[in-house]
């Protein structure tokens, strides 16, 4: 996670890989479907997560990292948008 300082102000910055509306599919869970991202949450917290939340046509509902510099962000783990 890339740190900014300003001043007396430390912001925490995160390069996001999904945004709300994205298609998705996963290129080892064929069985899932295509998925839409319907909701992201960003921590507040130093060296906290970003994740998103994405229902799949199997009917679940699945969780994921969304910070790219997350070794274990969805991309990493065969997250693919679709477009």
């Amino acid at each position: 996670m890339a740190r900014i300082k300003e001043g007396y102000k430390l912001t925490l910055t995160m390069r996001l890989y999904l945004k709300v509306g994205d298609k998705v599919t996963h290129l080892s869970a064929l069985s899932w479907g295509t998925g839409e991202v319907v909701e992201e949450r960003h921590s507040v917290l130093a060296g906290g997560f970003c994740f998103v939340r994405i229902t799949f046509e199997d009917g679940e509902d699945r969780s994921f990292i969304n910070d790219l510099d997350h070794q274990g962000c969805c991309y990493y783990m065969g997250m693919r948008v679709l477009y």
